[in-house]
């Protein structure tokens, strides 16, 4: 199939219809709102429902019942509007229903402004709303990864029964890249959704119900360690990351999403005047790859983490680093982006510094 070339917002709509996505409820914010007009001229002509709902709080738990009925569905908003699902997200979560949520970063706290970050980190790893709960969170750096991810998180929402989050930046949502729509091949073995309340009765004669309320503290403290089995079991098979430049380098800097690709420019610099540097890129957010650290900590001089924010990811490479070396930081925020240039100059201190 040919690549086309596609818009960040469009090519996550085309990527989730071609996953079985048949579901989406969402509300307009910029920067992502070029997703859910695609989704709304596009699902329709697949049998699929498009709904802009009253707000986000109400897009969320649309999220909620199209999840409990087993189907496929997704919602996505940036920042501001994510907080604003946070409660049924953590309902989602206790319920352990699938979906997939979308979040196109922008610049905060608060309103912010509609350019590009990465300051909901802590809010997508951390949990963001109340409870004990992880989503599972991905970071694509590129159109076409975002496409391949978009279609997974439908898989691994469904393996796992729990929300998938897609944490792309605004850059991602707003350039223009080609990209190619594979047909999609669905995991193998996916449980069957017999837990879905679609009316019908179980075999031990009792009606479906989808419930994240446990009045009883005893069930409830069973429940959530039910559902950090699961969280275990995504630490062990789910954690995904790149490496790059690594073998040789004095200073390994983990970025995430298009910062990532600005990194690798600044790698690029760094070697043309004598400057050895590598890239540990995440890929999953949640699980954070710590382990990766082991293999080349005893190379590096140091760990620069880069961000489009105040510094949120540097505390999980603190983690990884677990003390063996130095960890710095380097971020831009308010909509700013670092430049590779920046980055350089910061490497180049922190070497005459060591």
């Amino acid at each position: 199939m040919a690549k086309v070339l596609m818009k960040g917002n469009e090519a996550i709509g085309a990527a989730a219809i071609n996953a079985g996505c048949r579901f989406f409820f969402g509300y307009p914010i910029t920067p992502q709102n070029e997703l859910p007009e695609y989704m709304s001229r596009e699902l329709p002509k697949v049998g699929g429902t498009y709904l802009q709902a009253e707000s986000e709080v109400a897009a969320i738990n649309m999220v909620y019942g199209a999840a409990g009925a087993g189907a496929r569905v997704m919602t996505s908003s940036s920042s501001p509007g994510i907080s604003l699902k946070q409660e049924g997200i953590s309902y989602i979560a206790g319920a352990e229903l699938p979906c997939v949520i979308i979040n196109v970063v922008r610049g905060g706290p608060g309103l912010g402004g509609i350019q590009p970050a990465q300051s909901d980190y802590f809010q997508a790893t951390k949990g963001g709303g109340h409870g004990d709960y992880h989503l599972l969170v991905l970071a694509p750096s590129s159109l076409q990864e975002t496409v391949e991810l978009v279609e997974e998180a439908f898989d691994l929402a469904d393996k796992y029964r729990n929300p998938v989050m897609i944490l792309a930046d605004g850059m991602i949502g707003q350039i223009m890249e080609p990209v190619e729509i594979k047909p999609y091949t669905p995991y193998q073995n996916l449980p069957p959704k017999d837990w879905a309340s679609t009316g019908t009765i179980d075999s031990g004669g009792r009606r479906r119900i989808i419930n994240s309320l446990f009045l009883d503290p005893t069930e409830l403290e069973q429940h959530v360690l039910k559902i950090y089995r699961k969280y275990a079991e995504m630490e062990k098979q789910e954690v995904r990351y790149e490496l790059y430049n690594c073998e040789n380098a004095d200073i390994i800097m983990v970025a995430y999403g298009t910062t990532a690709r600005i990194v690798r420019t600044a790698i690029e610099q760094c070697e043309r005047i004598g400057i050895h540097a590598g890239l540990i890129r995440p890929i999953s957010l949640y699980p954070f790859p710590y382990h990766v650290f082991d293999e080349v900590v005893d190379r590096a001089k140091a760990f620069l983490s880069v961000e489009m924010s105040m510094g949120q990811m540097v505390d999980d490479v603190k983690i990884a680093a677990a003390g063996r070396k130095p960890v710095y930081f380097y971020g831009r925020t308010g909509g700013m982006i670092p430049m590779p240039e920046e980055i350089v100059k910061k490497i180049q201190a922190i070497l005459q510094e060591g």
